[in-house]
């Protein structure tokens, strides 16, 4: 999942980007509200992460702000007020969950995975399998069908492999890739998408995914 985390304390906003990437997910990290404003406008997230208490655009405006815009995304809002007339005020302005701070990582992931499985229950996405020939890709478990067999992939060898195929007989290069797959203030090793593409080579087929040297890499026909 691509979320969106808006935590302007620095020592929290870290620690959180680093659990959930850890956790398979992209991270965008703003440290205020205009930032959120600004990429909310640009991206689609998964899910927002929302500290109410950034500078320039309060967090609760921001929220009013993309309800306004009817942008569907959920939103978890972190909040240090647990009172319960706050809670009520901030589900009612169209938070679909809440933590009180200090939170759990664990539980913050886990909160993220459920409440994005219940908005994609109401909201399913257009096209919950994708095939391509012999390959069918299978989003929920981060799967793939090869002329029939499972073959599990990790989180980030996933997505490189269905931004390839969304693009199929096209050249993709490795600065798309890495747009697609990891947050724009995520570090990102100099050889990583060279090691997703070695490994999908490796557990589907050293045909599948071709280099076009000094370019980018390219699916063909299936």
């Amino acid at each position: 999942m691509r979320l969106l985390l808006a935590e302007d304390d620095t020592a929290l906003g870290r620690a959180t980007c680093v659990y959930m990437m850890r956790d398979g997910h992209a991270v965008d990290w703003v440290t205020n509200g205009n930032q959120l404003i600004e990429l909310t406008g640009k991206f689609d997230y998964d899910c927002v992460l929302l500290d109410l208490g950034l500078p320039e655009l309060s967090g609760r405006d921001c929220l009013v702000n993309m309800r306004s815009r009817e942008l569907t995304t959920p939103v978890i809002v972190t909040t240090a007020q647990g009172f319960r007339e706050h809670r009520i005020h901030l589900l009612d302005l169209g938070a679909d969950d809440y933590l009180v701070k200090p939170y759990d990582l664990a539980e913050l992931s886990a909160r993220v995975k459920a409440i994005v499985r219940r908005s994609q229950a109401v909201n399913p996405p257009a096209q919950s399998q994708q095939t391509f020939g012999p390959l069918t890709l299978l989003p929920a478990s981060n799967a793939v069908l090869w002329h029939g067999n499972t073959i599990v992939l990790t989180a980030k060898e996933f997505r490189v492999l269905e931004a390839l195929l969304q693009r199929q007989n096209r050249i993709v290069t490795r600065q798309q890739l890495e747009a697609e797959i990891y947050g724009w203030n995520e570090s990102v090793g100099s050889n990583a998408i060279e090691v997703h593409i070695h490994h999908l080579r490796r557990k589907i087929s050293g045909e599948l995914i071709q280099t076009v040297r000094g370019v980018g890499y390219q699916v063909g026909t299936l």
